[in-house]
């Protein structure tokens, strides 16, 4: 099998991009990008595995619900002193030992000097500390009276710069969108809000969220929290960062290819990507076939709660909220202490095998684990989930070139080189090699669905690698790194191109530290499964967040 193309910067990833843009030596350039990310490998793919091409992308369920398994009613697992959940700050107003207005006042200037540690930390894309602070009072003055709104309420909450923030400009990680402000909150933000969440800021992505590794020359990006030298993961770089150093127990995120379970991985977090339809995508930037909106966070209820706030009713603004049936009696955490005794986990050992050697010895570790506590490990055979990244690189890329058009063909001195070669490359896919790819798509969508008829959730590594190199001249030019890209994405696309919730869980570290991530894949509309999953693991202590270094504590 070829080798990826070697990661490029400066002078070199110039050229790369004249040729892209360049009529007949581009398609040299794509061809060398198709061989990179393995899109080559489609055309040969046998006929039997395609299927029509799909109409609509409503999430195919396996069964038509979760089977019934056993509720060993063990309760949601408890979070020690780090890291600082919901819930300790929801304890720590409720005993009088701090309140909202001092831990916002705090968060706020713990953000702002993020951005002068050495190497960057920085999180920050933009802050509305006058309405913070507001908001914070409001918090303040609830909790005095006895009257909070809920376990949110007087909490920092951070939300990635693809979500519009009324106020604040919403700029996607690109030079080319306007200052203008947004004139209202997105739905997100808006039921958070809602529930007394305080927004203390915007944080930084990767420029229209084409990097999955957290490069963008448009912001200062922060670094791994636990290795400077690594990168922080892409593209919901700045929420993930953010929780991880503890400036919020729960931030927005965005996934279109893995860009809410990829960070929280390399960060050490828990992340979910929910049902497509799950949660409101109306004043999310992001659109498109692959996009989700979902949470960030230091736990799983935390996740939970989150979903409770900004998915327990459609969005009238968003139309395909309405295919989400309605959650289940006691909500999306009803299941944290259900146990997984008698759960069917499938596990294709040729997916593993993709997998560098730390991050499969800490996911089967994991697996292990829980097939001591009574969990059925099924042995699963695919044909189609290897390919899953090449379609999904034939599917957002064309997707997002398309939505960013008018920028593509009249500022297109403004875009990043990076993202440059990559609309380039994009533009060059023939409509033959997007449209087969969506019907490779459908032939995905299908297969998967037959496996969860058998299996109750699919676990994969989330990512194949561990953090790749990122340093501080990485911070500062451009750079191309098709290999990095895939270890990244290698097993992230099958949940966007099926729709189906996925999520990620630290369970694990290499020999230098960084953070691993297990994922569990579940059936249609079964975030309550998967979180029973991610419990579990956090129960036990298998999946745990650990403290990273310059972490901080806001109570």
């Amino acid at each position: 099998m070829p080798s990826p193309p070697p990661r490029i910067s400066g002078r070199l990833l110039v050229a790369a991009r004249i040729a892209a843009e360049t009529p007949g030596a581009g398609a040299a350039v794509r061809e060398v990008m198709k061989r990179g990310l393995k899109i080559d490998q489609l055309a040969r793919l046998p006929e039997e595995l395609r299927g029509p091409l799909p109409m609509e992308h409503r999430p195919l369920s396996g069964r038509p619900a979760p089977r019934a398994l056993e509720d060993a009613r063990l309760g949601a697992p408890e979070v020690g002193p780090w890291p600082r959940d919901a819930a300790a700050y929801d304890a720590a107003f409720r005993r009088g030992q701090t309140t909202p207005r001092r831990v916002i006042e705090r968060a706020l200037g713990e953000l702002e000097a993020l951005a002068s540690r050495t190497p960057t930390m920085n999180v920050l894309a933009a802050s509305d500390k006058d309405r913070a602070l507001r908001d914070a009072d409001e918090a303040t003055a609830r909790r005095a009276d006895g009257r909070p709104i809920g376990p949110f309420d007087g909490v920092p909450f951070l939300v990635k710069d693809e979500f519009d923030v009324a106020g604040l400009p919403t700029r996607l990680g690109s030079r080319c969108e306007p200052e203008a402000p947004a004139s209202a909150d997105a739905t997100v933000v808006a039921r958070m809000r809602r529930a007394g969440a305080v927004v203390t800021g915007k944080t930084v992505l990767t420029e229209w969220g084409m990097s999955p590794i957290g490069n963008n020359v448009n912001h200062k990006m922060p670094h791994n929290p636990f290795d400077p030298t690594r990168a922080p993961g892409g593209s919901s770089t700045g929420s993930a960062v953010g929780v991880a150093l503890g400036l919020a127990p729960i931030a927005a995120g965005g996934d279109g290819g893995g860009s809410i379970r990829i960070p929280a991985a390399l960060n050490g977090l828990f992340g979910l990507k929910p049902t497509f339809g799950r949660v409101s995508r109306a004043g999310d930037l992001f659109a498109g076939s692959v996009a989700h909106a979902g949470p960030i966070g230091c736990c799983t209820a935390d996740l939970a709660t989150f979903l409770d706030v900004v998915a327990s009713e459609p969005d009238p603004d968003d139309a395909i909220t309405r295919w989400a049936p309605r959650p289940p009696e006691g909500g999306f955490g009803a299941r944290l202490g259900a146990g997984v005794r008698g759960l069917r986990i499938g596990v294709d050992d040729d997916e593993w095998r993709d997998a560098s050697e730390p991050v499969a010895r800490a996911g089967q570790e994991a697996l292990r684990a829980l097939e001591r506590d009574g969990a059925v490990l099924v042995r699963l055979r695919t044909r189609l989930l290897r390919h899953a990244a090449p379609i999904g690189y034939l599917t957002i890329a064309p997707e997002s070139l398309a939505a960013v058009r008018a920028h593509w063909l009249e500022r297109r001195a403004l875009i990043t080189d990076d993202v440059r070669m990559t609309f380039a490359v994009a533009e060059q896919f023939s409509a033959v090699d997007q449209l087969d790819a969506q019907r490779l798509r459908s032939g995905l969508r299908r297969e998967v669905a037959a496996l969860l008829a058998d299996v109750d959730v699919i676990a994969l590594p989330t990512t194949a690698i561990t953090a790749p190199r990122f340093t501080d001249e990485d911070a500062r030019t451009s750079f191309s790194d098709a290999g990095a890209i895939d270890g990244l994405c290698r097993f992230a696309f099958l949940g966007n191109l099926t729709g189906l919730p996925a999520a990620t869980a630290p369970v694990g570290a290499d020999a230098g530290g960084l953070p691993i991530g297990l994922q569990i894949v579940g059936d249609a509309w079964d975030e309550v499964g998967v979180l029973s999953v991610l419990a579990h693991l956090e129960r036990t202590r298998v999946a745990e967040v650990r403290r990273p270094p310059g972490a901080i504590d806001l109570l």
